[in-house]
């Protein structure tokens, strides 16, 4: 029997825990990095951020309904599981006992059967993303084809040419471009395109639901993404007759900056054309009866071809149409302008060959002077206003037929519907509930399904834009961790979710530590009362510019009958 030395012994036991090190480093190539869910209303997207690209297979389970996902060679670094509450098919993501070594398992808990999507991402060129697996989830046929309206409503229009005295609304699809996942073009101070494109469309639907006869529908009213051609899709299902979807330019030096308007050019609509005689269903879906009838019945594709290209020909000419207003109020407004005649683009928001589309850059984000801009509440308010002009200025030019634009001046009584009250017709017909309720000597507000009201003889005056004060205005602001703050107090404080603030904060658990700065996109009216004690040497302008509010509305918040200020007193500053 032989005897090993003690010190080759010990040089043994070192390279062979070296050697398992290594080996162990080799096995877990890949580490998971964190898991995060963007529910949207059709759709949860689960995103797992990852070191390297993702190696993995996946399968799915009933009774209940889980998708189980597995990654190989890889190790974990991230806080599980991962309760998700707002999601309609997302229960929790949790990990689970893997089928071998080396391998990671994820088990998704589902409300019900979907169809997964996943798919792999490479980092994002201004490294704020690295390496993603992301997990599409569809809410299934009860959520399929969910709209987000600004109105609680349901937009019910009718585009039968037959109702020549119809009192429909013309709809506006203001589509906020990227979201959730996709943040857009990045900013040199680090802002996303996404969050500006939505502040922009919302205060464009606000202003556009201001105006007797026209109505706004969002294709996402929060930060989530949606589907390119899911957009389109959401316009059509609300009978939209203008698709407008809002972006800001990016470049990769900070030079250039403007807007710019870009409509579908001619050499994607052929294509298009081609595409969508091929498919039957959206040939119907375009044309109503005849195209069925065409799609069943007949063989002519010539003609079929010859009906779409019409259909095509017609949304480019009036896209163009509404780009040039566009381009003109910008201009008018003092924005400044990249390109002063509208772009033509092959952009999958723009291809519905059946509603008139345009893409409106509002700027370059990657300048700095206009990604400032971009996120000053009065500079989105002079965007969303000279948008909102040039829409009604084409719509007055060219009304769809039925609807209440159409017949301006040419109705006299209106027939109360289920749900409307007097100020509700009194504000679709551009006049006051005292107004009706004199001319149909009306003793109460009351009203009766079926009861026929007379309107004002003059009819709907000429459309005028008003200045709306948008109900919902957010500011993105910084907080510091304070020694015995966590995640649901600063959540608390600022009237928003625990799960927005790891998702703009990247955050894999809900652990802070005293000092740490995060970011928070809170709605004004739910900011914090700030209060200013007046220094020496300080003035109403002077404070009022601190803050970036104005000394009107410093004034109005506190009464002030003058402009003089002593020493110690003490203002509140206004949110805006």
């Amino acid at each position: 029997m032989s005897f090993i030395p003690q010190r080759l012994l010990s040089v043994f036991i070192a390279s062979t825990v070296l050697l398992l090190c290594l080996f162990s480093s080799y096995g877990y190539a890949n580490t998971l990095k964190g898991v995060r869910a963007w529910p949207s209303p059709d759709e949860t997207r689960v995103v797992i951020d990852l070191k390297s690209e993702a190696d993995f297979s996946y399968f799915t389970l009933t009774s209940p309904h889980r998708l189980v996902v597995d990654l190989k060679n890889t190790n974990i670094d991230a806080k599980l599981p991962l309760e998700v509450k707002d999601s309609k098919i997302l229960k929790r993501v949790r990990k689970s006992s893997p089928p071998k070594s080396g391998t990671f398992r994820l088990v998704f808990e589902l409300k019900g059967k979907t169809s997964a999507n996943l798919f792999k991402l490479k980092p994002t060129p201004g490294g704020q993303y690295g390496h993603r697996l992301v997990i599409d989830l569809p809410h299934g046929s009860s959520a399929s084809g969910t709209s987000t309206s600004s109105s609680s409503s349901p937009t019910a229009v009718s585009r039968d040419a037959s109702q020549l005295l119809g009192t429909a609304d013309i709809v506006v699809a203001i589509d906020a471009g990227h979201g959730g996942e996709d943040p857009g073009s990045i900013g040199p101070s680090k802002k996303y395109e996404k969050h500006a494109t939505l502040a922009v469309s919302k205060k464009l639907a606000a202003q556009i639901n201001a105006i007797p006869g026209m109505k706004a529908v969002l294709t996402r009213s929060g930060d989530y993404f949606v589907n390119l051609n899911k957009r389109s899709e959401i316009a059509r299902k609300n009978k939209a007759h203008l698709l407008v979807s809002v972006h800001a330019d990016g470049f990769r030096t900070p030079q250039p900056r403007g807007g710019s308007v870009f409509v579908l050019n001619t050499r994607r609509a052929n294509s298009e054309i081609a595409r969508w005689v091929e498919n039957h269903e959206k040939q119907s879906e375009l044309l109503g009866g005849a195209g069925d009838v065409l799609a069943k019945n007949t063989n002519d594709r010539n003609v079929s071809q010859t009906l779409l290209d019409l259909q095509f020909s017609h949304s480019q000419k009036e896209g163009y149409k509404v780009a040039k207003n566009i381009l003109s109020e910008m201009s008018r407004a003092g924005i400044h302008l990249h390109k002063k005649e509208p772009v033509n683009a092959s952009l999958a928001v723009l291809k519905s060959p059946d509603i008139p589309s345009v893409l409106v850059e509002t700027g370059f984000i990657t300048n700095p002077t206009e990604e400032r801009l971009l996120f000053q509440r009065s500079h989105q308010d002079k965007l969303a206003r000279s948008l909102t002009k040039a829409i009604v200025k084409y719509f007055e030019a060219n009304p769809p037929e039925g609807t209440l634009l159409a017949n301006k001046g040419k109705i006299s009584t209106h027939k109360v519907q289920r749900g409307e009250s007097l100020s509700v017709i009194a504000k679709k017909y551009g006049t006051s509930t005292s107004t009706l309720m004199k001319l149909n000597n009306l003793k109460s507000s009351s009203l009766a399904i079926g009861q026929v009201l007379k309107l004002p003889s003059s009819g709907l005056s000429a459309v005028s834009v008003p200045k709306v004060s948008n109900p919902v205005e957010t500011k993105t602001i910084t907080h510091t961790v304070q020694s015995g703050e966590y995640l649901g107090k600063i959540a608390n404080k600022y009237k928003v979710s625990v799960a927005s603030i790891k998702r703009e904060n990247n955050l894999r658990s809900d652990t802070l530590r005293k000092g740490q700065k995060l970011k928070i996109t809170v709605s004004l009216k739910d900011l914090p009362v700030r209060k200013h004690t007046v220094k020496r040497g300080e003035y109403l302008g002077k404070i009022a510019s601190k803050y970036g509010v104005s000394v009107s509305s410093i004034r109005q918040v506190n009464k002030l009958r003058s402009d003089s200020l002593a020493v110690g007193q003490v203002l509140v500053i206004p949110n805006k």
